[in-house]
């Protein structure tokens, strides 16, 4: 996976190469093998499990398992074997598409068909639910021998509910044996019953709000017959993850206060209380279904809280708020607990993601084993990886927040007489935060001598919600000018060529790529991943989760198509003057291959220079292992080719036209 490179002695001096054309040891099967996900982690019984891809089997996601007291290099099993594959497809993002009954079987979501399927210890998997076109499955809730889900029906309208499916496989040819247990919201998240069984929470919110601007708890006795339940938090707020304390307390986080802080709330009288209120979020947009920021235990809770980084704390009953020291500093996701023993997985800053199981006995001494990943598979890669820089740019709109990851080589530096090519990452969402952790994808760029940084404009999470709402109705502005602000930032102080920035960005990262491309002549070239070009367009075509998600962005149709139409880059795309590098997924149905192939007859009808790659049986990311490596060597062959620059390892790609 890692070419070797020939090591110089620590007293020779640093060879002197052009930027960009550093020779490295992190390839792009490197990249594609050091990048799988993880998709939650269970303790069942005496062993763990953990669901991860497999980028090498067509990104299908498997699940594993290991004993509870198990190191990095103890014995692995793969529970879940090929060719199922975990994955759900509700709200497309799915998540929480699996879990462990008592006795050690697998409940999971089959990615083929999105039906629940039950493999029991010693058999083979057999389905729970039956095969019901247009119905997707996910955020399941395995306890106490029950099975709850998420339901999405496709139709008009497309309809989500919870449901109990039996685990006796009693619903696989009957549809009626799936009991729905809610009613009367547009959508449905995160199920939690309580300790006695007789208590069912979760979240639910409406069109046109997503779950980060305005979300609600509610509760329902499961024997009166009310499936609208009550609301007992959030509604004018953002409320999330209802999870039950083992004496029937009910915890979740709540944004009133402008940051996501953890409350408690009696049930009996729903009387609630904050716990340990900070200028801090504990919480994040509810992209997928599955993802969990805190978890109670024996004496109080474990929660992440994050400010632009991540760290763990521990909230004890008395009150005492202890940090808990872990590698990960971003994407820190708690994913189990039980009793004093958590799981949480994230990403190092100079390392990939990793699971860790940490014993909380003593939180003031606790006690942190890693699990899977959180470390480089080559134990030579570590001298290559760079030193992240957090800084804030004055932009136009207010303070901006960014990381650079500057180029880095153990033997390789550039002309003195020269400045690195940059290239600028916008994360999608836009209603998301870029972790500002070293990715293989960065290392890959770093370790040729182009630098990297990502960029958490003004509309990100993990600042607070006051931060979060500045791109309410300004989607295309504020986003556009915080990029291109940084840009300028990095050529004023000398940290980047003026002539050589590059941009790039997937989703709604690519939209704000376009959109830059337009409006300035900071970037010298941009690389739009499944990218949105029309607004209106991604209105009319995208899915029930973000078919009301721009009227907060830009405003609602069709009062506002005149703004849809002025702030789509497609609309302006004749300004577009700097090559242009396009990605797609031929199954993408968040952000359709029509977004990339206008854009493409754009820039081709203006004589742009530009490549357009359409990755068949890849949809809004890209999962399999040769994709990623192809992707990686385009983008590299790329700026090569934009900024004149001829990379050491990978051929030139020709732009179209190449005049």
């Amino acid at each position: 996976m890692v070419a070797p490179l020939p090591r110089n002695s620590a007293s020779a001096p640093a060879r002197t190469l052009p930027f960009g054309t550093w020779p490295s040891r992190i390839t792009a099967d490197a990249v594609a093998a050091a990048s799988p996900r993880l998709d939650g982690a269970r303790f069942v019984g005496d062993e763990i499990w953990w669901a991860e891809t497999v980028p090498e089997e067509q990104g299908r996601t498997t699940v594993r398992r290991a004993p509870r007291a198990s190191v990095p290099g103890s014995q692995v099993d793969t529970l879940l074997p090929a060719p199922w594959s975990v994955r759900s497809r509700v709200h497309e993002y799915g998540g929480g598409a699996w879990g462990a009954t008592p006795d050690g079987g697998l409940v999971f979501v089959e990615k083929s068909d999105q039906r629940v399927w039950l493999l029991s210890p010693g058999s083979t998997p057999t389905p729970l639910t039956p095969a019901v076109s247009g119905q997707a499955l996910g955020g399941l809730c395995v306890t106490r021998g029950r099975v709850l889900a998420v339901r999405e029906v496709l139709g008009e309208p497309v309809t989500h509910d919870i449901v109990e499916i039996p685990l006796d496989g009693s619903a696989a040819d009957d549809i009626d044996r799936v009991t729905s247990l809610t009613a009367g919201s547009d959508f449905v998240a995160q199920p939690a019953l309580s300790p006695d069984g007789s208590l069912l929470a979760w979240l639910a919110w409406d069109h046109p709000h997503m779950p980060w601007d305005r979300a609600e708890v509610r509760v329902r006795r499961l024997d009166d017959g009310e499936p609208a339940g009550r609301r007992v938090a959030g509604g004018a707020s953002a409320a999330l993850q209802p999870e039950w304390t083992a004496d029937g307390a009910l915890l979740y986080a709540d944004d009133v206060s402008g940051f996501w802080n953890l409350h408690r709330l009696d049930p009996a009288d729903d009387r609630a209380e904050v716990i340990a209120p900070d200028e801090r979020d504990t919480g994040g947009p509810l992209w997928v279904l599955g993802s969990r920021w805190f978890a109670p235990l024996t004496d109080g809770v474990v929660a992440v809280r994050t400010r632009g980084r991540d760290e763990l704390v521990h909230l004890s009953s008395g009150g005492v708020v202890t940090v808990i020291p872990v590698p990960a500093v971003g994407n820190l996701l708690v994913e189990d607990a039980a009793g004093t023993d958590v799981l949480v997985s994230g990403s190092p800053e100079d390392a990939p993601t990793g699971l860790w199981r940490i014993d909380l006995r003593e939180p003031s001494r606790p006690s942190v084993h890693l699990l899977t990943g959180g470390r480089w598979h080559d134990e030579g890669v570590s001298p290559w990886v760079p030193l992240p820089r957090r800084f804030t740019v004055d932009g136009r709109h207010g303070v901006v927040h960014a990381v650079d990851f500057p180029p880095t080589h153990p033997e390789v530096q550039g002309p003195d007489d020269a400045l690195p090519p940059y290239v600028v990452l916008v994360h999608g969402g836009p209603t998301a935060h870029a972790p500002g952790v070293v990715s293989p994808k960065t290392l890959f760029l770093t370790s040729r001598g182009i630098g990297v940084v990502e960029v958490n404009y003004g509309g990100s999470s993990g600042f607070g919600r006051e931060y979060r709402e500045r791109l309410r109705g300004r989607w295309g502005v504020v986003d556009v000018d915080d990029v291109i602000d940084v840009a300028r930032s990095l050529a004023a102080d000398g940290t980047a060529d003026p002539a050589r920035i590059a941009i790039a960005g997937g989703s709604a990262g690519g939209w704000t790529v376009l959109g830059a491309l337009v409006a300035s002549d900071a970037f010298g070239a941009g690389i739009s991943r499944y990218g949105v070009a029309d607004a209106r367009l991604l209105a009319a075509e995208t899915h029930d989760f973000e078919a009301r998600y721009l009227d907060g962005l830009i405003g609602p149709l069709p009062a506002s198509e005149t703004v849809y139409l002025e702030r789509s880059p497609l609309t302006h795309a004749h300004r577009i003057q700097a090559p242009v590098l396009l990605l797609q997924g031929e199954e993408d149905a968040v952000v359709p291959p029509s977004q990339s192939e206008a854009i493409r007859d754009a820039l081709r009808a203006g004589g742009v220079p530009h490549a357009y790659v359409l990755y068949p049986g890849e949809g809004h990311g890209f999962r399999r292992s040769e994709t990623v490596v192809d992707m990686v060597r385009t983008e590299l062959a790329f700026l090569g080719a934009a900024f004149g620059f001829t990379p050491a390892d990978v051929p030139p790609l020709d732009l179209d036209p190449t005049g």
